[in-house]
């Protein structure tokens, strides 16, 4: 990515952070919680801009109803700490506290006379263990219910920021399709892969599975030291993050080899035309007020009419944002109707274990009349001759 390209990315807003801290607590006080203590992570970061080192070293936000937020954070993270956008805005205080001093004391003293806390479900269970101890009386719960209700619907900027990762997704997946395959190794694509989205600007390559020949049919596939060859077909699910937020796309590719008599059999056309279906059929479903599990059953019904039903073994999807995988799930059981602004991926598959799989992926948000799909890579079977 140029510099020019970097300068443009769109950003969250300081003043955004304030709300969404003000969100929180307020949040906490409709659901009876007299705090809520947030460790490192993708909780963290939503709420405060800070991408906090997972350390030994506790560094905890402290959300309180009747107080002003405070990030509790190790001295020698103090620059970083109070660079935060949160922080740099007046929004969140900043105590430190030094190697010889006890953080879990200066977190007890801060929720003094709370009877129930909410912990983030990413804290260590190290910090949430000696919180117990200390706080002997005090009843401790989740805070997801909390943060996924603030988290789960994407904003604008939010949005933007998916469809960049995407966009950068899908070039680098084109990139890999229309490069050489034939007689290179899964893992040495999957490495080319890696670089591809580093350079289309992604911060991290969180996975780059190339799945070759029976691979295809391993939803979550390491890439190893199998040599691709013509006459199967390639599965690629690739992802990290750009600015923070999360890419996921999959595509099929069959390898000819530029030889026609090499090309895909019947069987697979056949499979691959009832996956494609599905995956259409499931985005354009996506809308307000559908029920999670109904995405999933619209692909599911057609797959299973197909004499697929026992192929198609995961969720149709995941929701997408500051992490890769978190809610909304779009699986069986989970009546929550769709929002909009929710962003959650559509990624039907029907694997054949021993033979061959398939899978098309495509991140959707949600809109207001209907999907906003931001994958573009055509969803039809590539064929790659070389």
């Amino acid at each position: 990515m140029t510099a020019a390209a970097a300068a443009d990315r769109p950003e969250i807003p300081a003043a955004r952070f304030g709300e969404r801290l003000a969100s929180a607590s307020a949040l906490a006080v409709d659901r009876g919680v007299d705090g809520v203590l947030v460790g490192v992570g993708a909780d963290l970061r939503y709420l405060t801009g800070y991408r906090a080192l997972p350390l030994e070293r506790l560094t905890m936000l402290v959300v309180r109803p009747l107080g002003a937020p405070v990030l509790v954070a190790p001295r020698l993270e103090a620059l970083p700490a109070r660079s935060c956008p949160a922080a740099a805005s007046g929004a969140l205080e900043v105590m430190t506290w030094s190697e010889t001093d006890d953080p879990i004391a200066l977190v007890v003293r801060l929720v003094g006379g709370a009877h129930r806390l909410a912990v983030s479900d990413r804290l260590w269970a190290m910090f949430v263990l000696r919180l117990q101890t200390a706080l002997s009386g005090v009843a401790f719960s989740l805070a997801s219910p909390i943060l996924q209700e603030l988290r789960i619907v994407k904003d604008a900027d939010e949005v933007a920021l998916l469809r960049l990762a995407a966009g950068a997704a899908d070039r680098a997946m084109e990139g890999i399709l229309r490069g050489r395959l034939v007689g290179r190794t899964e893992a040495d694509v999957s490495r080319e892969i890696g670089e591809r989205l580093v350079a289309e600007g992604h911060e991290t390559v969180e996975f780059a599975i190339v799945g070759s020949g029976p691979n295809s049919a391993s939803p979550h596939h390491d890439p190893g030291e199998r040599v691709i060859r013509a006459g199967e077909p390639v599965l690629f699910d690739i992802g990290g993050t750009l600015a923070g937020y999360s890419s996921d796309i999959t595509r099929m590719a069959w390898i000819t080899g530029g030889n026609e008599q090499a090309g895909p059999d019947a069987d697979y056309r056949r499979l691959y035309d009832v996956l494609q279906g599905a995956q259409a059929a499931a985005a354009a479903a996506a809308r307000p007020g559908i029920a999670a599990e109904r995405v999933d059953a619209i692909a599911r019904e057609r797959i299973a009419a197909a004499g697929h039903g026992d192929h198609f073994i995961h969720r149709i999807g995941h929701g997408i944002g500051l992490e890769g995988h978190e809610e909304p799930y779009l699986v069986a059981g989970n009546a929550l109707p769709l929002r909009e602004g929710m962003a959650f991926s559509v990624e039907p598959g029907i694997y054949l274990e021993g033979r061959y799989g398939a899978r098309i992926e495509d991140i959707v948000v949600c809109g207001s009349d209907g999907p906003r799909v931001l994958n573009e890579v055509p969803r039809g079977l590539r064929l790659v001759g070389g």
